[in-house]
């Protein structure tokens, strides 16, 4: 018994020192303590796993938040990567991408980026239930991943930063405001005036 012990206590620290956590359990904290959470499909599968996420990491997800994390474009596609002896075979490839945004006042854009997670699997012509079975469970398996590659991009954004770009965002939209309004006045400026109605003298 005393070895076990020692052995468990040994892999422990193993595991610890290699930088191995259970999920959930990790050091890393949210320095983001609010955020919405939208997308084009507010019932699919990702935003809710993304959310759940979010709210099991202390985030409190709420629309009066000042940020929001829009989903805004989700894609999957697949290729045949190679074939069997006898074409009764094949290795497909599955790839999925999510473009995200992250919006603050005024639904200002404060920064946007993708996602990307590509899988391989085998399609076997004599076992086609098996094999959408296991492209279903790998499908299940790139979205986790994406969640949780979501996760750790956000864990590394601070309010200091997202107020930086709130900031910038603002008077880059000022400035368009002005050149929009200065090019306005310009073209009025330029045509021309109608000389008032002259009557007849009698």
């Amino acid at each position: 018994m005393m070895k076990r012990n020692l052995l468990v206590l040994g892999l422990t620290v193993l595991l610890s020192a290699c930088g191995f956590h259970l999920r959930g359990t990790g050091e890393a904290k949210f320095a983001l303590t609010e955020m919405d959470v939208t997308a084009r499909n507010l019932y699919g599968q990702t935003v809710k796993s993304v959310r759940q996420a979010l709210v099991d990491n202390g985030v409190n997800v709420h629309a009066g938040a000042p940020y929001t994390l829009v989903l805004a474009r989700e894609d999957e596609t697949q290729r045949t990567a190679s074939y069997t002896t006898g074409a009764r075979s094949a290795e497909y490839e599955l790839t999925q991408t999510l473009q995200y945004e992250i919006r603050g006042n005024n639904n200002l854009m404060l920064m946007n980026d993708k996602l990307t997670v590509q899988k391989y699997y085998v399609h076997d012509s004599n076992n086609l239930i098996g094999s959408d079975q296991e492209a279903a469970q790998l499908r299940q398996e790139m979205r986790q991943e994406m969640v949780q590659q979501m996760i750790m991009r956000l864990q590394l954004i601070t309010p200091a930063q997202l107020d930086q770009l709130q900031q910038t965002a603002e008077a880059k939209a000022k400035a368009e405001a002005e050149a929009l309004e200065a090019a306005r006045q310009a073209e009025k400026a330029q045509q021309p005036q109608q000389s008032p109605l002259q009557l007849p003298i009698q």
